[in-house]
């Protein structure tokens, strides 16, 4: 399986259309790959709170339609990375996965919303569902950013059979580290292949760590970046997953359930 992490630069002199093009135009680029991933809030800027609302959008709407239809051109899954959702009346960030024909195979609405120098809980609701999707290449879990700090949300989608786990972000500075052991800490207790996609650049002044990884279930981070805008490509194989639980067996070890 192929994957190529999109990590976007965020540009605050762009709007909603010129990202959304400029996106396009990446995906265009790239050949020959399973699995592309964007990052968190890429379309609005993360820390633009004060456009949620009026950025909104239903996931029939303009992001998801025109991701889909790159989808279908490439015939390659996309996680959307994440936009703010319009859904009854209330905002969500909401990340979606496509399959090689355009259709939603999935969505996810973020469960666990920042408050540390950030108004995401004061903007947006919090999801309520785990979503984990069958795929041709086996079970992919979705989640976003400020999950990365909850294990318990990565044991769950385990238990639902979850072999690849996705994790988009719009992370700043200074907690380098801390995204850097979570990544691995997260692969090695799940044993599945752990991928994140971090924003570059910066928005409303905060600057992104960027530092997406792809790392496997060993933790052994196969593919990374630094903070600025870069794709990074990796070849998985999801089929090892249930060998190396088989093999090394803390899954199946557990006491406390």
């Amino acid at each position: 399986m192929k994957v190529a992490v999109i990590q976007l630069g965020i540009n605050d002199n762009e709007n909603k259309e010129q990202k959304i093009s400029r996106v396009e135009n990446i995906i265009d680029s790239l050949d020959t790959v399973d699995l592309m991933v964007l990052p968190e809030m890429w379309p609005v800027g993360f820390f633009n709170f004060d456009k949620y609302k009026q950025e909104s959008e239903t996931l029939d709407g303009h992001i998801v339609s025109r991701l889909s239809a790159k989808a279908k051109q490439k015939n390659a899954y996309i996680y959307s990375g994440t936009f703010p959702e319009n859904k009854n009346g209330k905002c969500y960030n909401t990340c979606v996965l496509i399959d090689r024909q355009g259709k939603v195979i999935g969505d996810y609405q973020k469960i666990h919303l920042f408050g540390y120098g950030s108004k995401e809980r004061e903007v947006l609701s919090a999801g309520e569902k785990i979503t984990v999707v069958d795929t041709e290449f086996g079970k992919i879990g979705l989640s976003i950013c400020y999950d990365i700090r909850f294990p318990e949300l990565f044991r769950r989608m385990v238990d639902k059979g979850a072999e690849i786990i996705i994790n988009c972000a719009a992370w700043p500075y200074p907690r380098v580290e801390n995204w850097t052991v979570l990544n691995q800490a997260r692969a090695i207790e799940n044993q599945c292949y752990f991928i994140t996609c971090g924003c570059a650049g910066s928005n409303n002044g905060k600057a992104f760590i960027g530092r997406s990884m792809i790392t496997d279930p060993w933790g052994t981070t196969i593919a990374s970046a630094a903070e600025r805008e870069t794709i990074i490509k990796a070849e998985i194989y999801p089929e090892n997953v249930s060998k190396i639980r088989d093999e090394f067996t803390p899954l199946k070890d557990r006491v406390i359930k």
